[in-house]
């Protein structure tokens, strides 16, 4: 069984049997026929991935692993807001005409700083410490800046790395302020236990653990029935990534330097509501 699983097993069960609905207030997601998207949720959930043991990717629903490397790295390589940038459609519904949304996710990541040794964005300044600086206990991003949040199409959801060396391994938390566990668990685990793999390479370090602290982990109204399904299936075991040895610069990754050996997912066999 992959472990990306069981934690998904454990945390939907947890949502379902302990988890509080919001039925009684008014919510801001709607369905396509304009009905409330309520949703059952736990707070403070902390989950822990070994990438050392295995690859964090999810067998009871199918995932889309080149999709969702296109899209980290739209974010956190090419620091883009513009969807046509995208070979997926997953962001088409926040873009205004012009294809963008706002000064959100890949935007702040590219915002350059001026420090002592030079200038850097986020990432290259991620970049930078973990090779000139490992032992600094101030290696992160945030895209939650409050200032450009009222020109953002949505608010940041995975808003914050935290990344630590320890030894010769790379460690990182990523904090989530809301999680849809079914539409969106898996992707993120996945996109950002990669970008961790990514980091390691360039830096010459080992990847170690993915913390992933998420404040609102829910499953919406119409989603229940799904996961309760989902649930019911047989995991299938962990594939392995395979990461090209010869990229030794993380401007260089592209979605084909990466892949899952061996991956088998059940497929979904049914359309997922989306809410907006």
């Amino acid at each position: 069984m992959s472990l990306a699983d069981q934690i998904f097993i454990d945390n939907c069960r947890e949502i379902l049997t302990c988890g509080v609905w919001d039925t009684d207030l008014s919510v801001r997601p709607r369905w396509e026929d304009g009905a409330p998207a309520h949703t059952v949720k736990r707070f403070g959930l902390v989950n822990r991935y070994d990438l050392r043991r295995e690859f964090p990717v999810l067998t009871l629903r199918r995932q889309f692993f080149k999709s969702a490397l296109d899209e980290l790295l739209w974010i956190w390589q090419k620091k883009s807001n513009d969807v046509r940038q995208l070979s997926t459609h997953i962001w088409d519904a926040w873009a205004d005409e012009n294809g963008s949304i706002g000064k959100a996710y890949g935007y702040q990541l590219g915002v350059k700083h001026r420090y002592p040794e030079g200038e850097f964005d986020q990432v290259d300044r991620v970049l930078y410490d973990l090779k000139h600086n490992p032992a600094s206990r101030r290696i992160l991003t945030n895209l939650y800046n409050h200032q450009d949040l009222h020109e953002m199409a949505l608010y940041p959801c995975a808003y914050s790395m935290t990344f630590n060396v320890s030894g010769h391994t790379l460690n990182a938390i990523l904090n989530q302020r809301s999680q849809d566990m079914l539409t969106a668990n898996g992707w993120n685990v996945m996109q950002y236990a990669a970008l961790v793999h990514m980091l390691a390479q360039v830096s010459n370090l080992e990847a170690g653990e993915l913390v992933h602290v998420i404040a609102d982990a829910h499953i919406y109204d119409r989603h229940v029935p799904i996961v309760e399904r989902l649930l019911q299936r047989e995991p299938l075991p962990a594939p392995t990534l395979w990461i090209d040895p010869d990229v030794h610069d993380f401007y260089q990754f592209t979605k084909d330097s990466l892949r899952l050996e061996g991956y088998q997912g059940h497929p979904l066999e049914e359309q997922i509501p989306v809410a907006i």
